[in-house]
């Protein structure tokens, strides 16, 4: 399959539409709405690219997901603020011991997962911020090898969390009570089929019933593997600033995937150049 750069959202600059000098996270709805937290706001554009809301964030946002029920979480250092579709708060989640930088967020049945990059783990809560369980702790290393400062996961239809552990060069898969059902990945510096460096992939998002999305730094890179660790696409290898690194990534179930470009601040969005995924 091979995949086009069909939009580029936001950019570098001072306009409401724009990021002064950071995006981190990005997330979409099922109508094609692109949320994205850059600087200490979030920003809402439509699936044409235009801004439809924005709001402000008490601390700069590291990751932003969307609820069921049109709720956004952003997660910051040591909390998680949640607020409205129309961009009011309704509750924060404070607490330095279970909340370190919280790098992503996601929902599995009724609970939500913080991703704790301080203590190198995925945190499970219920609706209303009980901790339940770790996440990734449950190994020699007490927890997930991430020399890029970030844990990512994602969550598919069937309930599995994946997860990226870049030190180890692979995505792991686990219950929501946190048992590894397995994994893929392995060390390859010039097969695009492996992850090269020092820690890849940084990013994760499942794309569609199979697939996930992955992201690399140095350098910068999106691909596509389906869940038994098989190749699907080079999404994009040449589409990034060369310094890139940490690029969050979306997508939707028409099978576009969206990446932050951390360095120039836009969204870019792919998508399969045949048809559908």
């Amino acid at each position: 399959m091979q995949y086009r750069l069909a939009q580029v959202i936001g950019g570098k600059g001072a306009t409401p539409d724009k990021f002064a000098a950071t995006l981190r996270g990005v997330a979409v709805d099922e109508r094609g709405q692109v949320y994205a937290a850059g600087d200490t706001e979030v920003k809402i554009f439509s699936s044409s690219g235009e801004l439809k809301r924005r709001w402000a964030t008490s601390k700069p946002g590291f990751s932003v997901a969307v609820a069921d029920d049109s709720s956004v979480y952003v997660g910051q250092a040591g909390q998680i603020e949640i607020f409205d579709g129309a961009g009011k708060l309704v509750n924060t989640w404070r607490g330095a011991r279970l909340l370190g930088p919280v790098t992503a967020i996601g929902f599995v049945g009724d609970s939500v997962l913080a991703a704790d990059a301080a203590d190198r783990a995925i945190r499970r809560f219920d609706r209303g911020g009980r901790f339940l369980n770790d996440i990734g702790k449950d190994n020699r290393m007490k927890g997930f090898r991430i020399p890029n400062g970030v844990v990512d996961f994602s969550v598919d239809s069937g309930d599995v969390i994946h997860a990226a552990n870049p030190g180890r060069h692979r995505v792991e898969r686990y219950t929501p009570d946190g048992v590894l059902l397995g994994h893929f990945g392995r060390f390859d510096g010039i097969d695009p089929a492996g992850f090269p460096g020092c820690c890849n992939p940084t990013n994760v998002a499942v794309a569609g019933r199979d697939s996930i999305a992955v992201t690399e730094k140095a350098g910068p890179r999106a691909k596509l593997y389906h869940f038994d660790g098989t190749l699907g696409a080079v999404i994009a290898a040449d589409a990034f600033d060369p310094n890139c690194k940490n690029m969050d990534v979306a997508a939707d179930p028409q099978g576009r995937v969206y990446i932050a470009d951390t360095v120039k601040l836009t969204v870019n969005v792919f998508e399969p150049a045949t048809g559908g995924a």
